[in-house]
């Protein structure tokens, strides 16, 4: 079997699975279901055909817009479809079969929590929920051992979860959403407690690069800011899946 088969296959079903992950993300939020309906056109609600459906070729061809009206796709489908691919290409570059698969599943998982976050500033707790029975499942294929992962979903939680509650006791206002000490915790039974640290620490920066991208491109940024830090989480956490397997003995 030729050493590009896992790559450029997890890449071509991660496109797919990431157009139906940018469906999500539009959909959820609105309270509407992506398992029912046709697609339809954001702008005029023309049902859209299915040579305008095939990821990411489709986005290009037609330039960001929608051949019925005219109007401009969002972004998000296009983003989102390109991060799935680069989650797949990573996870088959690293590891073929069940565990390129399991690795390249806590990815795409990861690419829709941030998109969730980084658009509507909510991480919803079923998608927390899989992530985290995700991790406890991906023990029987992937290090770390059971132990490691355990320590790490309670670290993960507790770790967060301490420091919100000392930023609201100590400015009487929230410093992280109520998310994110769990979404920490889901990752951590999947990469175990050793790497926590350096997550939150890539996390932070990832953060400050976005404030200072902020300032300097003119854009005022308060205190008081939200800023979706679920998804700085999520764009730490998956290179540290990737590196934790390619250093692997």
């Amino acid at each position: 079997m030729s050493d590009l088969f896992w790559p450029l296959s997890l890449a071509a079903l991660g496109a797919i699975i990431g157009s139906f992950l940018a469906t999500v993300a539009v959909r959820w939020p609105e309270g509407r279901s992506a398992l029912t309906g046709r697609s339809l056109c954001d702008g005029c609600g023309a049902p859209v055909q299915a040579r305008d459906l095939v990821p990411i070729i489709s986005m290009l061809s037609l330039r960001g817009k929608a051949r019925c009206c005219r109007t401009r796709i969002a972004g998000l489908h296009l983003q989102v479809e390109l991060a799935c691919l680069l989650v797949g290409l990573l996870a088959g570059t690293v590891a073929g079969g069940v565990a390129g698969l399991a690795i390249a599943a806590f990815g795409w998982m990861l690419v829709l929590i941030a998109a969730l976050d980084a658009t509507e500033l909510w991480i919803p707790d079923p998608l927390i929920a899989v992530l985290a029975v995700g991790g406890l499942l991906a023990a029987s294929i992937l290090p770390p051992p059971i132990t490691d992962r355990l320590i790490g979903g309670v670290a993960g939680f507790g770790s967060l979860w301490l420091i919100g509650f000392g930023y609201r006791h100590a400015r009487g206002v929230e410093g992280l959403g109520g998310a994110d000490p769990k979404l920490f915790g889901a990752i951590g039974l999947w990469l175990g407690w050793r790497l926590l640290p350096a997550v939150l620490l890539c996390a932070a920066l990832v953060g400050l690069g976005v404030v200072a991208v902020r300032v300097v491109t003119g854009r005022a940024v308060a205190r008081d800011d939200a800023l979706p830090f679920g998804s700085f989480l999520a764009a730490a956490a998956y290179p540290g899946l990737l590196l934790m397997i390619y250093l692997m003995p």
